[in-house]
């Protein structure tokens, strides 16, 4: 393991990008760092597509939409509902400014046809805290940030930010569910090699990395962390990196969302 931070993950990715495509360089790549940075900062130093072969989707993040307790709402409709009549006084948390939850948070509001009032925090555990004493009003974080307070009742979720439920809340219906309809946002996290890297020792790292996640053992530690495990193959996570990296151009284009 070579950990090189920054940039949220730009720094590793661009390390990684540069790396000789021998077959013993891996990048574990995340949606933000893949997806959303090359949109959103200026000069990233590689390009998710052109410098990567995808290996495969490890596992899926679930974001979920949560209030605080004492707002008025059970569902999204009535979040919706309440936000047109009081606008730009609902506020929302986000992990900072251009952080994945808060262009998803925009991109809803700006898809729902809503005003809210952002307020950047530096990283989930502050906003959650603000959250549960009545400080914002929402926030969209992942379900293993939020499912000890959901437990606890400290917060309540009102919607499933990707295209389908998740089995720790299965009784939350998604966004889309709710009438926002092809919202579908998700945090990823895979397994890239430098490109030119050897289709064979590709498609080998592939097969025992599926093989791996689909054993009970992974599947029961997975949940436990209450996020998805995937385990596709190289072609499909290849497609959806592409896709992604469409899908939050045109989300960043649309919110204007800025690194500040």
């Amino acid at each position: 393991m070579d950990n090189r931070p920054g940039a949220g993950g730009v720094v590793g990715s661009g390390v990684a990008a540069k790396s000789a495509p021998d077959g013993y360089t891996y990048l574990f790549a995340g949606s933000a760092a893949a997806a959303i940075a090359p949109s959103l900062h200026a000069n990233v130093p590689y390009d998710p597509v052109r410098d990567f072969a995808a290996v495969t989707n490890i596992a899926s993040i679930p974001f979920v939409f949560c209030v605080n307790p004492a707002l008025p709402v059970r569902n999204m409709q009535d979040l919706v509902r309440l936000a047109k009549q009081r606008p730009g006084e609902i506020s929302y948390g986000s992990s900072g400014s251009g952080a994945t939850n808060h262009i998803a948070q925009a991109l809803f509001a700006l898809m729902a046809g809503i005003k809210l009032t952002h307020v950047p925090y530096k990283g989930a555990a502050p906003s959650l805290l603000d959250l549960i004493s009545g400080q914002i009003a929402l926030v969209l974080e992942t379900t293993p940030a939020v499912l000890p307070h959901l437990k606890a009742g400290r917060i309540r979720a009102i919607g499933v930010a990707g295209s389908k439920r998740v089995p720790f809340l299965p009784d939350v219906a998604t966004a889309d569910e709710q009438g926002i309809k092809g919202y579908d946002v998700v945090a990823w996290g895979g397994l890239l090699a430098p490109a030119g890297t050897p289709a064979p020792i590709l498609d080998r790292m592939n097969a025992e990395i599926v093989k791996i996640l689909n054993t009970p053992e992974l599947q029961k530690r997975f949940n436990d962390m209450a996020i998805v495990a995937i385990g596709d193959s190289r072609e499909h996570f290849g497609a959806y990196i592409k896709s992604e990296v469409a899908k939050w151009a045109n989300a960043i284009k649309l919110t204007g969302a800025k690194v500040e």
